[in-house]
């Protein structure tokens, strides 16, 4: 059954059992649930330097059931490294030429590699792992 109201950090209670009482931590078997689970977690997410231990549990154990939720049901796409390194140059305001300098090589070797024209090296792929601070699978 669907919430009500969406919850407000404001309003949940500041002790484990409250929360149990309010949105009971279980295995999430359906959309529904899912969303419920989703509210709470947006609630606190914002606050969470002003959660108790106890909400602080309760928000981690949340988190899990989504990740498992989602681990099971959510279909991920399967992003190729060039498609990851767009997006992130497009998050960070950049453009072929900086992905030249962030490589250290030629004037166009950035655009050669988002059109497709050349592939990352591996010294390519320890470069941009180190500017965007993520793990170098993700350009693999």
């Amino acid at each position: 059954m669907k919430t009500k109201t969406k919850p407000r950090f404001e309003d949940l209670p500041k002790d484990y059992a409250g929360l149990c009482r309010r949105l009971p931590p279980r295995l999430i078997h359906d959309a529904v649930e899912y969303n419920n689970v989703v509210e709470v977690t947006d609630a606190m997410v914002l606050r969470q330097d002003e959660l108790t231990a106890d909400q602080r549990d309760y928000f981690d154990l949340l988190c899990s059931l989504i990740e498992d939720y989602d681990a099971e049901h959510v279909k991920w796409p399967k992003l190729k490294g060039r498609e990851i390194l767009q997006h992130l140059l497009e998050e960070h305001g950049l453009a072929a030429a900086d992905l030249s300098r962030i490589l250290g090589g030629s004037r166009n070797l950035g655009a050669m590699i988002l059109r497709g024209d050349r592939k990352l090296t591996l010294a390519h792929v320890r470069k941009l792992s180190a500017h965007f601070k993520v793990s170098p699978e993700l350009f693999l």
